[in-house]
């Protein structure tokens, strides 16, 4: 399928609306009862926030060094898993402004298909629970879709955030996660986006179709690739000399701030639903701005 060329959309402006519905809240599956607790005992692993008093105490200062205040949310801080393939850069960037204080969340649980991905050594290194999924000739110690979502479970997770997983979400974690669960695609969805999209293919295509302008798309995630509703966007210009090395590099400075931002209000509780299903960022200072 071709992919349409990107074009720079409008500069963003306050919207209101009178037709808006809160986002859900923080939701928790039902408590597995002992048959389930058994048969996954094998592969299940503990989920507890990362209790390192003096990394928390390291990031809040750097962050209040550059400005950056705490989460402007209250209440029980959210639980993520995050779902990695590769170095996880991404996920390095949530877990950072989570323990700074700019996400009222804490990262509890790293899913991979790789179990020797830069991700998970991070997370490992962090003390941060790893669980392999999906079983593969590659990672015969895998889960199962069913251990997977026990273990999410027993995680008590909130949200789960993709960060660079290559593999397509099962159905039964979208429906498990409505409106719960959140990927970064390196492109102005809907162009460049879809299976086969993904890492360097991504700026190739884009350089190659002559488009003036990229970046990347924080969404909703359905069950296919790349297609549920968008939630924020950059703007990255395609430069003249572009190559898809250096396109990338640009494209993933702007993608380690969006998506820490529509993470920190997704914690915080400022999405709202539009009457149409479009999710908006309510502003953190002006509840009457969206972005």
């Amino acid at each position: 399928m071709e992919a349409a060329a990107a074009v720079a959309p409008p500069a963003p402006r306050p919207l209101r609306s009178l037709c808006l519905r809160p986002a859900p809240a923080a939701r928790r599956g039902p408590e597995p009862g002992p048959h389930a607790a058994r048969r996954h005992m094998a592969t299940a692993v503990r989920c507890e926030p990362s209790r390192r008093p003096e990394a928390r105490q390291r990031h809040r200062a750097r962050a209040a060094a550059q400005g950056g205040g705490g989460a402007g949310a209250g209440g029980r801080r959210k639980r993520l898993a995050v779902f990695v393939s590769g170095g996880g850069s991404n996920f390095r960037s949530i877990h950072e402004a989570a323990l700074g204080g700019a996400v009222h969340g804490d990262v509890v649980a790293l899913v991979t298909d790789k179990p020797g991905c830069g991700g998970a050594e991070h997370a490992r290194s962090n003390g941060i629970p790893v669980i392999v999924f999906p079983k593969s000739k590659s990672a015969p110690k895998g889960v199962s879709v069913s251990e997977l979502l026990d273990t999410l479970r027993g995680c008590e997770v909130d949200f789960v955030l993709l960060a660079g997983y290559l593999k397509l979400i099962p159905a039964e974690l979208v429906r498990e996660y409505p409106r719960s669960i959140l990927n970064i695609h390196p492109s102005l969805l809907p162009a460049f986006g879809g299976k086969g999209y993904y890492g360097l293919k991504v700026h190739k295509a884009v350089i190659a179709s002559g488009a003036r302008y990229s970046g990347p798309t924080v969404h909703f995630v359905d069950e296919h690739y790349d297609t549920g509703k968008t939630l924020a966007q950059r703007v990255v210009p395609v430069l003249a000399d572009d190559t898809p090395e250096s396109l990338a590099a640009r494209v993933l400075h702007e993608e380690h701030q969006v998506y820490v931002e529509a993470v920190a209000a997704l914690c915080d509780g400022r999405i709202v639903w539009r009457e149409d299903g479009v999710p908006l960022i309510k502003s953190r200072t002006n509840p009457d701005e969206f972005t």
